[in-house]
């Protein structure tokens, strides 16, 4: 039996068109306003705090504005970190510390977007009863947080996870009941909280450490390309009619078991996702084509569960879950 649903057939990414890739621009979307009908803090939530400070572009004023919106609707406080992660009380009074697509130094001193000294921080405070949310897409990004997530015990595939579909491939995967973990972040606190179904936008595969729980099951025909340029390969040799299983095995290798982790670090907690952008609510634009419909992906698109699973994720990570 398959471990992952269906094919989302609501367009592929646009990343994976070369042809648009110079006139495409990727926002947040704004406009978005999420609805949360009980907010699980009516005063003095849990502080949430979204790094900024190690080059992501995933900023809470911008393609991270409608996590950090939802995140406010059920009553978290969300702020910006700048600085560095191991700084004397950098992380003081932060329920929850998040960190999405961290991107490699400029300077090209190193590939980890975090030296040692961060990461051994990051751990300390994790094992000490921190929580910690990892949220890691595509190639170049599973590079950067490699180090980190090491650190924590998790394999990062470091590409571009996919499926084939007839003569063509998609990287938007749906994840059914069957395909989601046994775990609090799944089952919610009752009262409809429950998630049934849950659609990613475009990352990479996981490996969680011993004792870790697989939020989202990758099949078992799900692959991952190293990079993107391999990806557009593959999607072209089999809209010419080639066979899968050669393509595959020539270009791809088999996915990682997970696109979501959720495990215990000493006294803390961690999730590692393999995709971001379903946490938050985005646009790509088409600047050059002023005819041309925006293109919606995240929690401003519908047929699935996206938003309850990042509130569930965030109660368990804020201890409202046990």
């Amino acid at each position: 039996m398959m471990r992952l649903g269906s094919v989302l057939m609501l367009g592929l990414l646009v990343a994976l068109n070369a042809s648009l890739a110079a006139a495409q621009e990727q926002v947040g979307d704004l406009d978005w306003r999420p609805q949360v009908a009980v907010p699980a803090y009516t005063a003095d939530g849990p502080l949430i705090r979204v790094d900024q400070g190690h080059g992501s572009l995933q900023t809470i004023d911008g393609r991270y504005a409608g996590f950090a919106a939802l995140m406010r609707a059920d009553g978290y406080g969300v702020e910006a970190g700048r600085g560095r992660l191991d700084a004397p009380g950098a992380l003081d009074g932060v329920a929850v510390l998040v960190i999405a697509n961290a991107a490699s130094p400029e300077n090209g001193s190193r590939v980890s977007a975090f030296d040692e000294a961060e990461i051994e921080a990051m751990a300390r405070w994790v094992a000490l009863g921190g929580s910690l949310l990892l949220a890691v897409d595509h190639a170049p990004h599973g590079t950067a947080a490699e180090a980190l997530g090491a650190r924590f015990g998790v394999t990062m595939g470091k590409g571009y996870a996919f499926q084939s579909v007839r003569n063509d491939v998609t990287a938007n995967l749906v994840f059914p009941r069957q395909a989601l973990g046994d775990h609090p972040i799944i089952a919610g606190r009752g009262g409809g909280e429950g998630v049934q179904i849950v659609n990613t936008f475009t990352g990479q595969s996981l490996k969680g450490p011993d004792g870790s729980t697989v939020l989202l099951a990758m099949s078992d025909n799900a692959f991952e390309a190293p990079d993107l340029a391999t990806l557009q390969a593959i999607r072209q040799r089999l809209r010419a009619g080639e066979d899968v299983d050669v393509v595959t095995a020539e270009l791809a290798r088999p996915a990682l078991p997970a696109q979501g982790l959720a495990f215990p670090f000493g006294a803390g907690r961690v999730v590692v996702l393999g995709e971001a952008g379903m946490l938050t609510a985005q646009i790509v634009r088409f600047p050059d084509q002023p005819d041309r419909e925006p293109y919606h992906f995240g929690l401003n698109t519908g047929g699935h569960d996206d938003q309850q699973f990042a509130l569930n994720l965030m109660h368990w990570l804020s201890r409202l879950i046990p």
